[in-house]
This record gives structure tokens, C-alpha cells and sequence, in this order.
């Protein structure tokens, strides 16, 4: 027998996400075979450089052997790990990070905490930040994705602020408060 939570509508295959998926996949876009097709434009995952990161990975096998001084690291990386991310990433993430900003401001990387993709940070986030049951105003467009993804497992309830083209996509006070007064 499966839990009520697992038998919701909102996180499965009838959800409009899915259902806009399953359209694209029937009729895909492609500027010479299939001009008129559907653009996926719902992707939670970045492939517009995936073909460089391919070649990249192609000539350079010895970045993706995880060796560290020809000792291997697998067993390093592929067993438990603390939760805040490898400390040697942060380590070099906050070099990183410090140099784009023209090293005109410090980070410590004891105040990082790691995550695989912006859906396991807005979750964990909703959950620290939020009760089963209260809202969030969320500015339109959004990724339709946060519709299982954010009130699924956290119980919270997505409210749109609706935004307009018209003006750029602005919040404006009178969207704001609208959504506000129905989060009520």
C-alpha cells in the first residue's frame, strides 16, 4: 500500500510538466529537420555546452581517472562524504569566487554547503525556511518544475506573482499584493 503522499497527482506524469515533456519529446524542435517543432524550454539541466565538455573530457582522460598525485581517490569520492561538499572544493570554489569579484571580497568556505543542482538547494532551503502548509510568492514565469519539485515533499504552497511581458517581467506592487492577499 502506498502513503497518500505517494499517491498526489502533483509529482507525477499528469502534472503539466510532464505533460509539456511528453509533447516535446513527440515533436522536437530542429532547425532543419523540424523547424516548426517545440522548444524545450522547461530543462532543469544546462546541455547548451555539453558537446565541449565532451571533447574537453576526450582529450584530457587523465582529469577523469580521480587521481590526486597517481593515488586514486574513488574510494574518497565515492563513499560518504560530508554533507557540506568536499572540503577541497570549497577550498578552491572560494579562490574561485573571490577571483571573479576581483578579489575585492573574501569567502570562507566553512560558510559553503555544496549541492547536486539548484532543485536539492531550493528544497533543502524551503524546508529550513519554511512550515508544512505556509506559502511562498513565487514571480512568474518560474520553473515549472517547482510545482512537484518545492511543494511535493516540503508541503508548501506555491503562490504565483503574476508578471507581464509588457513591463519585462517586473513585480509590480499591485501583483505583489495580489498574490499576498490570496497566499492569505
Amino acid at each position: 500500500m502506498l502513503s497518500s503522499k505517494a499517491m498526489l497527482d502533483g509529482h507525477g506524469e499528469e502534472s503539466p510538466y510532464f505533460q509539456g515533456w511528453k509533447e516535446y519529446e513527440k515533436n522536437p524542435y530542429d532547425d532543419v529537420q523540424n523547424p516548426t517543432g517545440i522548444i524545450q524550454m522547461g530543462l532543469a539541466e544546462n546541455q547548451l555546452s555539453l558537446d565541449l565538455l565532451k571533447t574537453w573530457i576526450k582529450n584530457n582522460q587523465d582529469a577523469t581517472r580521480f587521481t590526486n598525485n597517481g593515488e586514486s581517490m574513488f574510494q574518497d569520492l565515492a563513499l560518504f562524504q560530508d554533507y557540506h561538499g568536499l572540503p577541497a572544493f570549497k577550498n578552491v570554489l572560494v579562490e574561485f569566487m573571490a577571483e571573479i569579484r576581483g578579489n575585492k571580497a573574501s569567502f570562507d568556505p566553512r560558510n559553503l554547503v555544496l549541492m547536486a543542482g539548484a532543485t536539492t538547494a531550493s528544497e533543502t532551503l524551503t524546508f529550513c525556511i519554511a512550515e508544512h502548509g505556509d506559502a511562498f510568492l513565487l514571480p512568474t514565469p518560474y520553473y515549472p518544475g517547482y510545482d512537484r519539485d518545492l511543494k511535493w515533499r516540503t508541503g508548501v504552497e506555491l503562490v504565483p506573482i503574476h508578471c507581464s511581458s509588457s513591463n519585462g517581467f517586473k513585480v509590480t506592487k499591485l501583483a505583489l499584493e495580489e498574490a499576498y492577499e490570496h497566499a492569505k
